[in-house]
């Protein structure tokens, strides 16, 4: 039974100079708490070993109000603290303009990555991605409105969220710079990427998948069908071989794919995150791989 190689602690971020952890740590849900508890699960965080922290403009929006909450809690714990920036990788996101759905066009882009630089108190973001693909505007626009915001210094890399792969596609068309990021959802009840060809437009461009949800939104944790429970049998077995969690053997089994994707922990309890990076003790054979998938698929493999 041939095993696959053991999942490396950290990996360059696409085709840019950046070395990254191989997990990271979202923070959608990182705002409503006061500074002092925010430095403190900052600190967590890093002290783990991650260096790759996700946000986006929207995070904090209730629907209502909050929008920006979460970069701007961020930039609190950065000002107080200055030593921090130093230790992260900041990535944000942008293009979910509320009440609208999507907004990608010149004017918008050049007022969020403004807003996100102001709201995080910093002069540059190292990684910056259009949030969810605005149909309305040409990729030629948003291709030229990226990579002058890269000329300015304001952001470093370029990435998407949320993009299929045809606009992945054309907005790599018209980009002179390469796209270092994807970030679709994956996790091992949500495989599609793995067999729809996003995954492998990932090696071919040399795009860093970011995992958003890997652990299928809480279903790993509660499985609540037979699909969820077959998958979690599997990784189970697993867990116990190596005496881990469930959901670090989720993250690794996501993390073993050769396009090296980088599950994003959505966990904002320091034990939880400290827990996720058992996922590195994890070396998977095919056999016990597959099994996961086949298991996700509810059919035999052909």
């Amino acid at each position: 039974m041939s095993n696959l190689p053991k999942i490396s602690p950290t990996r360059r971020l696409g085709q840019s100079d950046i070395e990254v952890t191989s997990m990271a740590w979202g923070m959608w849900r990182f705002a409503g708490r006061d500074v002092s508890e925010a430095a403190q699960l900052i600190h967590a965080v890093l002290d783990c070993g991650i260096t790759l922290f996700d946000t986006a403009d929207i995070y904090g929006f209730n629907g209502t109000d909050g929008f920006g909450d979460a970069e701007t809690l961020l930039g609190e714990v950065l000002a107080k603290d200055k030593s921090l920036r130093d230790r992260m990788i900041l990535a944000s996101k942008g293009g979910i303009m509320p009440p609208l759905p999507y907004d990608s066009s010149t004017a918008y882009l050049e007022k969020a990555i403004d807003a996100s630089l102001s709201r995080l108190g910093v002069d540059t973001i190292e990684l910056w991605q259009i949030h969810r693909p605005d149909i309305l505007t040409h990729p030629q626009e948003i291709a030229r409105t990226l990579e002058q915001a890269v000329q300015s210094g304001k952001i470093q890399h370029i990435g998407v969220s949320n993009f299929t792969q045809n606009q992945i596609a054309a907005l790599d068309h018209f980009l002179d710079l390469p796209i270092v990021t994807t970030q679709p959802e994956i996790s091992a009840l949500r495989i599609d990427t793995m067999e729809n060809g996003e995954l492998d437009q990932a090696m071919v461009m040399d795009m860093t998948p970011l995992a958003w949800s890997p652990l299928a939104g809480g279903r790993i944790a509660s499985p609540d069908d037979d699909r969820a429970h077959a998958v979690v049998k599997e990784l189970d077995r697993i867990a116990e071989t190596f005496g881990v969690s469930r959901t670090a053997t989720a993250y690794s089994w996501i993390m073993a794919h050769p396009s090296r994707p980088i599950p994003i922990i959505g966990s904002q309890r320091a034990d939880r995150i400290a827990d996720a990076m058992d996922a590195l003790k994890v070396q998977w054979s095919r056999q016990d791989w597959y099994a996961v998938l086949v298991a996700a698929r509810g059919v035999p493999l052909p």
